[in-house]
C-alpha cells in the first residue's frame, strides 16, 4: 500500500505542481487545505496519515473547487464534525454528493476499493441501527453522479486530468465506464 500511496502522490505532483503550485502531503492528524502562506511558498492538499481513501478524497475536493475557493484554508467549506444531528448529516450528505462520487472515480481508476462515507460515527444518522451505513438517497445520488461525470465533457477538468494520470500509472480498469458506478456497486 505504502508505494500505492506514494505514486498516488507523485501522479499528482506531476500533473498539478507546475500548473497550480499544490503538493498532496501525507500524514495530517485532519485533512486539511492550506493555500501558500508566508509559511510555505506553495498549497498543501494534506490528508489524513497514510490513508490512500483520504488522499483520494481530499484530492476529489480540490479537483471540484473552483479558483476563489483554492485561495481559502479548506477551500472556506464549513464542516460540522462528528456527533451530526440528523438535520446536519442530511445537508453534509447534500455537500459530499459530489466529492464522494469523484472519490469512487479515483479509486476505480486506480484499482483501489472504495467505501461510501456518512463521516458522522457518534451522530444519530443511524441507517436500520447501523450509524455508519449511508442513506439509501445518498447512496444513490453518489451512484448517478459518477454516472452523469462518465459522459464526455461533464467530468471537472482536473479531475479528469487527475483519472488519465491515474489509469496510465496503475494500468487501472476504464474509470469512466458508468457500468463501474451502479449503486448496486456500493456497500
Amino acid at each position: 500500500m505504502a508505494a500505492d500511496l506514494q505514486l498516488i502522490i507523485e501522479l499528482f505532483e506531476q500533473q498539478f505542481f507546475d500548473r497550480f503550485n499544490t503538493r498532496l502531503e501525507a500524514g495530517a492528524s485532519e485533512p486539511v487545505y492550506l493555500p501558500a502562506s508566508g509559511d510555505c511558498a506553495w498549497h498543501r492538499l494534506c490528508f489524513r496519515e497514510d490513508y490512500i481513501p483520504s488522499a483520494l478524497h481530499e484530492t476529489a475536493h480540490w479537483c471540484i473547487a473552483g479558483l476563489e475557493r483554492l485561495k481559502l484554508e479548506d477551500f472556506g467549506y464549513w464542516y460540522n464534525p462528528d456527533g451530526r444531528t440528523a438535520e446536519q448529516q442530511k445537508i453534509f450528505e447534500a455537500a459530499e454528493v459530489k466529492p464522494q462520487a469523484l472519490e469512487w472515480m479515483f479509486s476505480t481508476a486506480c484499482d483501489q476499493h472504495f467505501t461510501l462515507s456518512v463521516d458522522n460515527l457518534d451522530g444519530d444518522s443511524a441507517v436500520d441501527g447501523d450509524c455508519t451505513a449511508a442513506s439509501e438517497s445518498f447512496a444513490q445520488a453518489v451512484s448517478l453522479q459518477a454516472i452523469d461525470w462518465c459522459q464526455p465533457g461533464r467530468l471537472p477538468s482536473r479531475a479528469a486530468l487527475f483519472i488519465y494520470a491515474l489509469r496510465r500509472g496503475f494500468d487501472g480498469p476504464d474509470a469512466l465506464d458508468a457500468r463501474e458506478y451502479q449503486r448496486n456497486k456500493l456497500i
